[in-house]
């Protein structure tokens, strides 16, 4: 198919199937690492990793490119790295996806909210979760291990 046969609706609306491969429940749209799309002779998909080293940058990449030639369309990635990205660029859908799934949506401040049991008395069990941009935390009233995804 000849990329200008498709708009970039139609583009974004495939990419919202396409999953985070550390975090199946959120979209690459839903995490906002998707900067741009443009449809021209093919289509350009324009990323940003979560961070620079981050180890799912080349599967997701990858995933994109089969998400879209399933479609019939030619597709080339466009990696970015500035402006870094920020988990402020996380949709809200994402934020309440994440919490749902049992991790703990990136805030600027406050107390961390328990995402089991909606507690706010919760603690830092280390820096360090189960990826680079998560840390593992527990609450102190139900007593439940959960991730936080940082903000980044």
């Amino acid at each position: 198919m000849v990329a200008t046969s498709v708009s970039v609706e139609q583009v974004y609306e495939w990419l919202a199937d396409v999953p985070d491969p550390e975090i199946p429940v959120l979209s690459i749209l839903d995490l906002g690492i998707v900067r741009d799309v443009t449809v021209a002779n093919s289509v350009t998909v324009t990323l940003t990793p979560t961070y620079s080293g981050c180890p799912a940058t080349e599967a997701i990449e990858a995933s994109v490119v089969t998400a879209l030639e399933k479609q019939g369309v030619e597709v080339a990635i466009k990696r970015v790295l500035s402006p870094p990205w920020t988990s402020d660029w996380i949709s809200d859908a994402g934020r309440r996806k994440l919490l749902q799934y049992g991790i703990a949506p990136p805030q600027e401040s406050g107390s961390i909210a328990c995402p089991q049991c909606g507690s706010p008395q919760t603690e830092r069990i280390s820096e360090f979760g189960s990826t680079a941009c998560k840390a593992s935390w527990r609450c102190c009233d139900c007593l439940e291990p959960f991730e936080y995804f940082k903000c980044l």
